[in-house]
């Protein structure tokens, strides 16, 4: 059995305010622990990844803020209080500053890590 709270995981991925902590949970799923301030476009960061878009999939919990989630399919909003599914393919806009807890693959996750921070270097 595994457990952790917030500030046990580290941080993966930082700056400009945008905060993701992450860490192998069990079952083959990283818990991610994410802050985005308002105004955060996820988009340019993902350029580059099939269709410019994340690509794994996060079950999870907003626990503050509102985000909007463009998709091949379109836009929907999220806001504080909900469940959440993201599948394969969408991008990440904070509408308010936004905290958010949630579990995805690891492999696919660290894949995307891994390109988000090759784009900012």
């Amino acid at each position: 059995m595994t457990a952790a709270t917030r500030n046990d995981v580290p941080v993966a991925l930082e700056g400009d305010g945008v905060e993701l902590r992450i860490m192998p949970i069990g079952g083959g799923l990283s818990v991610g622990y994410v802050s985005l301030p308002r105004g955060t476009d996820m988009g340019p960061a993902l350029k580059g990844m099939p269709d410019d878009a994340c690509q794994c999939p996060h079950w999870g919990y907003l626990l503050k803020g509102r985000i909007r989630m463009r998709t091949a399919a379109g836009e929907e909003e999220y806001e504080a209080g909900q469940a959440y599914y993201w599948g394969p393919g969408h991008v990440p806009v904070a509408l308010e500053d936004s905290e958010f807890v949630e579990f995805s693959p690891s492999e696919d996750f660290q894949r995307v890590i891994d390109h988000v921070v090759a784009q900012a270097g």
